[in-house]
C-alpha cells in the first residue's frame, strides 16, 4: 500500500501496513499523563476525550525542580590557565577567579567575563595590516630640527589586571594606539632627524615604550607594554629624492674627513720624526762643538805651557805649522831674504807641470790604472813643494847669525 493511499493509517487496516497514527498519539498522551500523575484517565481530563490533560500539583513541582536545577547548573563555568574570570553581580565586579572549574550565581544575578591575560595583543600606528597601507595622519611627524619624517611602528602588549582592562576605559585597545602615537610624537619632536632615522632608532623605541607605559598607568588601564617595533622610518615620499642627495652629500663629507684624517696621520708622525731627528742632530752638533772647543782650549793650554818654557821655539813651530796649512796647496813660493838681496822666484809651477806631464806620459799606456794618475801627480807636487820648503828653511838657518 502506498503512502498516497487514503486507507493508509486507518485503524481497521489488517493488511500488515504501517501503524495507525492516531493510535500512536493516543498512547503517547496516556504515557505523558501517567508521568505527570494523572493515573485515573477518566472524565473530561481523560486522554480518550481527545483533550490535553491538566497537570497536578506534583507534576508542576517536578517541572519547577527541573527548571531550578537547570538554572543552577547554568552558573558553572571553566577558566583556562591563561584566563581570568571576572564575576559581575548586577553589572558590578565582585570577584576575579583563577583557572579551574568555577560557579557563580546564574543569570541575571551574576555574569562572568573571561579575559585572556597571556595573549600578546598588537596595535599598529601609521599603517594597518601592511606597511604599504599607510595612514598619513598617524605616520607623519615633525622633528626637533623642523623636518618631517614618516614613521610606522607596532606596539605589543598584554593584560595585567582584567578588572581595570574591562571597566576603567571604554575602548582600551584604541587607548593604547592613541597613547603610542602621543608618546612617539613627543620623543621624535625632541630629537634631530638624523638621530631618529639612523643611529638613534633603538633609543627612540625605548623612550617611547617607557612613555606609553607611563600614560597607560595614569589611565589605570591594566595593560603592560611588551615591545615597540619600528617597522619603517624615512622621509616623506615627496622629498625622498632630495633627502637621498643630502645623505650622499653627508657620506661624501664623512669620506673626505676620513681621507684628511688619514693624510694627517701619515704626515704628522713623519714631521714629528723629522723634527726629532733634527733635534738629535743639533744636539750632536752642539756636543761636537763643545768637545772641539774644549779640546782646542786644552791644546792651547798645553801650548801655552810649552811656550812659557821656550817662547822662540814654540813661536817658530806655530809659525811653520800655520804656513804649512796656508801654503800647502799653492804652486808658487815667495822667499824673502833678510840680507837685502832681490826676491828669488822659483818656477815651481813649471816644475810641477812638467812632472805632471811626465807622469801622464808614463801612465798613458795603462788604461785600467787611469784613476791612479791624479794621486801620483799630486804626490809629486807635494814632494816637490816639500823639497822646496826644506831648501828654503836650510837657507834661512844659514843666513841667521
Amino acid at each position: 500500500m502506498g503512502m498516497n493511499d487514503p486507507q493508509w493509517g486507518n485503524k481497521n487496516n489488517n493488511n500488515g501496513g504501517p501503524p495507525d497514527l492516531e493510535e500512536l498519539l493516543r498512547k503517547l498522551k496516556m504515557q505523558l499523563a501517567i508521568l505527570l500523575g494523572n493515573k485515573g484517565g477518566s472524565g473530561k481530563n481523560s486522554p480518550g476525550n481527545g483533550g490535553m490533560p491538566k497537570l497536578s500539583s506534583g507534576g508542576l513541582g517536578l517541572l519547577v525542580v527541573i527548571a531550578v536545577l537547570i538554572w543552577v547548573g547554568s552558573g558553572f563555568y571553566i577558566v583556562d590557565a591563561s584566563q581570568r574570570g571576572v564575576v559581575l553581580r548586577f553589572g558590578k565586579q565582585v570577584d576575579v577567579t583563577l583557572a579551574g572549574p568555577r560557579w557563580h550565581l546564574p543569570y541575571p544575578v551574576e555574569t562572568v567575563e573571561l579575559v585572556n591575560l597571556s595573549q600578546v595583543r598588537t596595535v599598529e600606528v601609521g599603517y594597518r595590516d601592511n606597511v604599504k597601507n599607510k595612514i598619513a595622519k598617524e605616520s607623519l611627524m615633525l622633528t626637533d630640527d623642523e623636518n618631517i619624517i614618516d614613521i610606522q611602528f607596532a606596539v605589543q602588549y598584554f593584560l595585567r589586571d582584567p578588572g581595570e582592562y574591562l571597566f576603567n576605559n571604554r575602548n582600551p585597545d584604541e587607548n593604547v594606539r592613541q597613547a603610542a602615537e602621543t608618546a612617539i610624537r613627543e620623543v621624535v619632536g625632541k630629537n634631530k632627524m638624523d638621530f631618529v632615522l639612523y643611529e638613534g632608532r633603538e633609543a627612540v623605541a625605548a623612550s617611547a615604550t617607557r612613555l606609553i607605559q607611563d600614560i597607560l598607568d595614569r589611565y589605570k588601564s591594566g595593560i603592560v607594554i611588551s615591545k615597540l617595533t619600528m617597522q619603517n622610518a624615512q622621509p616623506p615620499e615627496q622629498v625622498q629624492a632630495a633627502f637621498d642627495d643630502a645623505v650622499k652629500a653627508g657620506q661624501d663629507r664623512e669620506r673626505q674627513k676620513n681621507e684628511g684624517q688619514a693624510y694627517a696621520n701619515d704626515v704628522v708622525p713623519r714631521a714629528k720624526g723629522t723634527a726629532a731627528r733634527l733635534i738629535q742632530e743639533s744636539e750632536g752638533y752642539k756636543q761636537s762643538v763643545i768637545a772641539n772647543a774644549e779640546g782646542d782650549a786644552s791644546r792651547f793650554k798645553q801650548i801655552l805651557v810649552e811656550y812659557e818654557k821656550a817662547p822662540a821655539v814654540t813661536r817658530d813651530r806655530m809659525y811653520l805649522d800655520m804656513m804649512s796649512q796656508v801654503m800647502g796647496n799653492i804652486s808658487k813660493v815667495m822667499v824673502d831674504q833678510k840680507n837685502g838681496n832681490s826676491l828669488l822666484y822659483l818656477p815651481l809651477d813649471k816644475l810641477i807641470e812638467s812632472s805632471r806631464t811626465s807622469g801622464a806620459a808614463v801612465d798613458a799606456p795603462t788604461a785600467p790604472k787611469a784613476d791612479a794618475a791624479p794621486v801620483t801627480s799630486q804626490g809629486n807636487d807635494n814632494n816637490a813643494a816639500q823639497r822646496a820648503r826644506d831648501s828654503l828653511l836650510s837657507r834661512d838657518r844659514e843666513a841667521r847669525p
